[in-house]
């Protein structure tokens, strides 16, 4: 499962990890056909932004999401519904948040609670929020990629900043038509290669690393033991 794990990080942010959790070539050939261009916007938005709001909070536990800024999509990309208190900034991701070679790259049931501490909210969701605004005014994956890759070139993206980590702890995910629903885990955003530097992928270590070519950082998983409802989450060894 490591393997797959790691080959399937290869894109940005988080619902990469279980796009492909226990998905056989076969299965991920259905889901390329299933899924082959994007969907009319409408299939993408939550139409109760209340509920959208709620979704995005259970990422992380009430302590924390609770005084988060939480945004919301609409047809034109993602807005703030509620202001927050505390830099966490709470989202529901869609489908391209994964890796653009990711068969259910276009799925539109995906629904994945992100919460961005503020180090990551301020430096490394802005690809994302760029991402989700470029492809819904229509421009292709190719398009897209080239566009984010100039605008880190040109720094008018930024930095990543250091300590830039997430939670995404929800029950409620749905990343996957196969699966649904992974591991509650935390992940932290380093630039460059820096499985090495945290022991990552090594026998025993906790942590699950994978590069991200198309943000341009590496990607550290660390499972946690309960969901952010606080209830019990499955045991598994990776």
């Amino acid at each position: 499962m490591r393997r797959s794990i790691r080959r399937v990080l290869g894109g940005a942010i988080v619902i990469q990890v279980a796009l492909s959790i226990g998905v056989a070539d076969s299965q991920a050939q259905t889901s390329a056909a299933k899924y082959p261009a994007m969907a009319p916007v409408e299939k993408y938005l939550i139409q109760d932004e209340n509920a959208e709001i709620a979704l995005a909070r259970t990422a992380a536990p009430p302590s924390i999401s609770g005084k988060a800024e939480v945004m919301v999509l609409r047809r034109d990309g993602y807005t703030t519904a509620a202001k927050g208190e505390n830099g966490f900034l709470c989202i529901v991701e869609r489908a391209w948040g994964a890796a653009t070679t990711e068969p259910e790259f276009w799925n539109p049931n995906v629904r994945a609670p992100i919460c961005f501490n503020p180090p990551a909210a301020q430096t490394f969701l802005p690809i994302y929020l760029m991402r989700t605004r470029l492809l819904l005014a229509g421009k292709s994956k190719a398009e897209m990629l080239q566009a984010t890759a100039a605008a880190l070139d040109k720094h008018e993206l930024p930095a990543l900043a250091p300590a830039a980590m997430c939670y995404m702890t929800s029950r409620q995910q749905y990343l996957n038509d196969q699966g649904k629903r992974w591991h509650p885990h935390l992940m932290f955003f380093v630039e460059g290669h820096a499985a090495q530097m945290w022991g990552a992928d090594l026998p025993g270590s906790p942590i699950i690393a994978a590069d991200d070519p198309e943000e341009r950082v590496t990607i550290l998983m660390v499972w946690t033991g309960k969901w952010s409802d606080g209830t019990d989450a499955p045991q598994s060894s990776h």
